[in-house]
């Protein structure tokens, strides 16, 4: 997890670092422009980490270090849901995750997955950006 500095705490901003799963560039440039900087007014973006593959996920995560991931559901040749399973059944202390499906209607997938969070397409930056910073203030 992020550590927040003295200021931090007393302002009550909440400082995170997101990793960002998407194979298509457009994807995570909506997302990143959708969640922006500062998702709500107590929680802010401090660094994006955007993975294309699956392995770099993985390794990421092992890594650790994040506050919540963004996955896409759309994803070729491994999509975002698969991993978000993943990932929840290996990692100890996984993340937060929220899963971005391709209609709203698919819902059911992102509770088999296992994900706390899910945003359809079309992306709403509003949804985005209240969907980062619940997952991080729950």
């Amino acid at each position: 997890m992020t550590v927040a500095t003295t200021a931090d705490q007393a302002s009550g901003i909440r400082r995170i670092t997101v990793l960002l799963y998407s194979d298509d560039r457009a994807t995570r440039d909506a997302v990143r422009l959708g969640v922006g900087s500062t998702p709500s007014r107590d929680v802010h973006v401090e660094r994006w980490l955007e993975c294309a593959t699956p392995d770099a996920v993985l390794q990421a995560v092992q890594d650790g270090g994040f506050d919540v991931l963004v996955l896409d559901g759309e994803a070729t040749p491994y999509g975002g849901l698969g991993l978000c399973r993943q990932l929840k059944n290996e990692i100890h202390d996984c993340p937060p995750v929220l899963v971005l499906t391709g209609r709203a209607d698919d819902g059911w997938l992102a509770a088999w997955s296992q994900a706390e969070a899910v945003v359809p397409h079309p992306l709403d930056p509003a949804a985005l950006a209240g969907a980062v910073a619940r997952l991080v203030t729950r």
